[in-house]
């Protein structure tokens, strides 16, 4: 494994991290202000929703080392990179709602996201870099 791949794999593995504590916490912090009965679903809702932005610009910046052209064309590339992120958020939602579902718990629906964001994330890249963060004029 190359240098550049290394520093890649450890600044994704950082950024993810950093988006999953974001996303725990927002779930915990939606849980404690609302106990209604979609306490669960809307805790899943804002936790995916809060990480977004922010993985967006990372990525954007120190993974993919990508400029866009204006404000119109980094538009179009969130909403691509957001779009390709509803297959991965599927992998993510099924894994922590099936943890909710069997066990019971709170700490265990958390595991079941984490186990979830980790694959999710490592499908969400491969489509980044294939579809969203490309650099020859193929993309947006």
């Amino acid at each position: 494994m190359s240098r550049q791949a290394i520093k890649i794999a450890v600044l994704y593995t950082l950024f993810a991290a950093l988006s999953t504590g974001i996303n725990i916490f927002c779930q915990m912090l939606s849980v404690w202000i609302y106990q209604g009965v979609y306490k669960v679903e809307l805790s899943i809702l804002v936790g995916t929703l809060s990480g977004l932005p922010l993985r967006y610009l990372l990525e954007k910046k120190y993974i993919f080392q990508f400029i866009s052209k204006n404000i119109q064309h980094d538009g179009k590339l969130f909403i691509l990179y957001s779009f390709m992120g509803v297959f991965t958020t599927l992998i993510f939602w099924l894994t922590e709602y099936a943890f909710h579902l069997v066990f019971l718990t709170d700490e265990m629906r958390y595991i079941g996201a984490i186990l979830g964001l980790s694959v999710g994330y490592y499908v969400k890249y491969q489509l980044d870099k294939r579809f969203v963060f490309i650099k020859t004029g193929v993309g947006i």
